[in-house]
């Protein structure tokens, strides 16, 4: 209690100074729950895109812009040694005009054949209701982010590209990409993709042959990467990709965006550590004749500095537990207003909470040190007669 007291003996200093940590540890809790969603997201990707090998239109407009795809080269995948089979996948963004462009990911309706099913090892559970079934026509299954937003309600309709479709179920909340999209059967969203189309394109496509993509599952044993290789060297016009792809292209780029992220709030922080410095220094000086008399009474320079290093471990921990606070108020705050549009930037997880407060306590105890070792140095005889 003596501690507590000591700092809060000049309440108003006490309070700027707990609030310049409060800050650091606010903008540490907010970004950094940015950059935890981000990586769970790079995570979901990882394990999705693990086991499988994804082939997509060569073309060099391809690799900005959608080019669909004929499920007529499936048989000729299937037909390379190592892979065991192949299905058509496809997606489009859940508005034809999104408007403003996200930092997260995008609304999608997807679909895939339901043959799928029986390879994928990362499949969303169905939190109610039920998963689409082979038949199925007009109905769909909603990603958590997305029920606020479309309406949604088992037994329901929703509306998806100025169509109604009927919800047989709703996700389990992942934290990943599955909360962001709407599962539609592989003919229902072939339809409105084509209904998207300029009319010159359309007139040249198959409606029922149409995919984005091809996903390819390898045979047990076979290695993703050279089974991309293979497929690149035998079927013309296209660009199978494995595992590493995404490892190259995603997640080096969020790993910088992240690092950037958690750096701008990490100066914040440290401004605040400059203010614990500054605070107890100027204890230590008001206190010279009080740190006089206990040295003359038998105090020892270790107890002295214990103390000192006491009460600004107390600023850092209040300071870290108050940001921590706000924060968490805040990006809950933040997700609560994108539920409406489905869109939720924010994820504050167990790892994020402690490193913030532990890392307020430790920047207060280091920001204490040196005035502490300075009082602890201190000569009790001059102490005494300091004014």
């Amino acid at each position: 209690m003596r501690v507590i007291r000591n700092v809060f003996r000049r309440k108003l200093r006490a309070f700027l100074t707990i609030f310049g940590i409060t800050i650091g540890v606010l903008a540490l809790v907010v970004m950094g729950a940015m950059a935890e969603k981000i990586t769970l997201l790079v995570d979901g990707g990882i394990q999705y895109y693990g086991d499988k090998v994804v082939v997509e239109d060569g073309s060099e407009v391809g690799r900005v812009s959608f080019v669909p795809m004929s499920t007529e080269l499936i048989p000729e995948i299937e037909a390379i040694d190592g892979v065991a089979a192949a299905f058509p996948s496809l997606a489009l963004l859940l508005e034809e005009d999104p408007g403003a462009v996200t930092m997260g990911v995008p609304a999608t309706i997807g679909s895939s054949d339901y043959g799928v099913l029986e390879y994928e090892t990362v499949i969303a559970g169905i939190a109610e209701g039920r998963n689409l079934r082979e038949g199925d026509s007009r109905v769909a299954v909603v990603g958590s982010d997305l029920v606020e937003k479309l309406g949604a309600k088992v037994g329901g309709t929703i509306t998806l590209r100025g169509e109604t479709f009927e919800v047989v179920g709703i996700r389990e909340k992942t934290l990943t990409a599955p909360d962001l999209a709407v599962a539609v059967p592989l003919d229902d969203a072939r339809r409105l993709l084509m209904a998207t189309l300029p009319a010159s394109l359309a007139e040249t496509i198959d409606e029922q042959t149409l995919a984005s993509q091809i996903v390819v599952f390898p045979e047990e044993g076979t290695d993703p990467e050279q089974l991309a290789a293979t497929i690149n060297e035998r079927i013309e016009g296209v660009r199978a990709t494995g595992p590493e792809a995404f490892q190259e292209q995603v997640v080096s780029a969020t790993q910088l965006i992240s690092s950037i992220i958690i750096g701008v709030a990490l100066v914040s922080l440290l401004v605040g550590g400059l203010s614990v410095v500054n605070t107890m220094t100027m204890a230590v000086s008001e206190r010279t004749r009080e740190i006089g008399v206990r040295k003359a009474i038998g105090a020892s320079s270790g107890a002295v500095m214990r103390q000192f290093v006491a009460e600004s471990g107390v600023i850092g921990m209040v300071g870290g537990v108050t940001g921590l606070a706000i924060g968490s108020a805040l990006v809950y705050a933040l997700n609560a207003a994108g539920n409406a549009s489905g869109t939720q930037l924010f994820l504050v997880t167990g790892r994020l909470a402690a490193g913030s407060v532990g890392f307020a306590l430790v920047l207060g105890i280091l920001s204490g040190l040196y005035p502490a070792w300075h009082a602890s140095r201190l000569n009790p005889v001059q102490a005494l007669r300091y004014e």
